[in-house]
């Protein structure tokens, strides 16, 4: 009672929120307002009387904190073969939402799978991948095509970061996922020429900085920054740390 809490970006369930009430906890809700939104979509479409199909991974906390937000049951998806054989009760009646952090291409090919299926499915608006997600995918796409080697700065448990190591590999790069410049393997550089250094959405800018020092000490002679998109979205504090 009365101990503080934080709801991390991926949101939470339903049920997480109500024990945390229950138990009179302090909460800081961090959830991204982009996953909030997926959330806001889930609800909506569930008292329309839709059946729900959420795209993603498995035993992801966002996926989780998704599927957990109604009683009732969201079919989940994490790739075509499922999409061509998922089951449903009303095909005319369907809708579909998406885990924020996906690779927009292999989302693409989901949805495509699941429209020829169920002509009458529906979807979010706007899109639901993560525009920090979307903007670094696209750079990759086309870093990938310019270096022999990337390497991508973040976590091996997060989604969007491993997303960026295989966008990387579909484009033709050898690609590692390191959380530092400690996990850097000098034998990668052998023989390499040009490497391409991105990382995770929520990875600091310091972490990169360190990685981008250690290449220059194994021998990297000149850095060039490659052109991007420019984000200028900015969101507000938590209310409850606002204050």
């Amino acid at each position: 009672m009365g101990a503080r809490v934080i709801m991390s970006a991926h949101g939470v369930s339903v049920k997480v929120q109500n024990e945390a009430s229950f138990r009179e906890l302090d909460v800081f809700d961090a959830t991204c307002p982009l996953v909030t939104k997926v959330h806001a979509e889930v609800k909506k479409l569930s008292k329309q009387g839709y059946e729900i199909i959420m795209i993603g991974h498995s035993g992801h906390p966002e996926v989780e904190g998704t599927m957990g937000q109604l009683e009732r049951e969201i079919h989940l998806v994490e790739d075509a073969v499922q999409a061509k054989n998922v089951k449903v009760k009303s095909p005319k009646k369907l809708s579909y939402v998406t885990q924020t952090t996906l690779s927009a291409d292999d989302t693409a090919e989901i949805i495509k799978t699941l429209k020829k299926r169920f002509p009458s499915i529906i979807g979010p608006k706007v899109s639901d991948i993560c525009y920090a997600t979307q903007n670094r995918q696209d750079a990759v796409k086309l870093m990938a095509k310019e270096v022999d080697l990337v390497l991508v700065v973040g976590s091996p448990t997060s989604s969007n970061s491993n997303r960026l190591r295989e966008v990387a590999e579909k484009y033709g790069a050898r690609a590692y996922l390191i959380d530092g410049a400690e996990d850097l393997d000098p034998s990668w550089l052998k023989n390499t020429f040009s490497v391409g250094i991105t990382a995770g959405a929520s990875a600091p800018e310091s972490l990169v900085q360190k990685l981008l020092q250690a290449v220059k000490v194994l021998g990297a002679s000149s850095v060039r920054r490659l052109p991007g998109a420019q984000e200028h979205i900015r969101f507000p504090l938590p209310k409850s740390l606002s204050k």
